[in-house]
């Protein structure tokens, strides 16, 4: 299994979907593995706190950013806005 696989699953998706959408966790599983996409969600979920600790990404709790090393539950992922486009 790759760790870059995933990543560029997720990385791939989001940045389809758009500013300011989201991807769900599952999508990038299916992408990167559509036979065994449920046993991988666990990795997805590290890969999407690394992407996120690189700034690559947001992850996403009822619709607001959520700290990648503390988040709990249900998430989403979506693409890090530009710095020139942040808050």
């Amino acid at each position: 299994m790759s760790d870059d696989l995933i990543e560029n699953a997720i990385l791939t998706l989001a940045e389809q979907r758009g500013a300011g959408k989201s991807i769900c966790p599952s999508e990038a599983a299916r992408e990167a593995f559509p036979e065994d996409w449920q046993g991988r969600m666990r990795h997805v979920r590290a890969a999407a706190v690394h992407l996120a600790r690189k700034g690559q990404v947001v992850i996403l709790r009822k619709g607001k950013p959520a700290d990648p090393e503390t988040f709990k539950g249900v998430y989403r992922i979506a693409i890090a806005p530009a710095p020139d486009d942040a808050p």
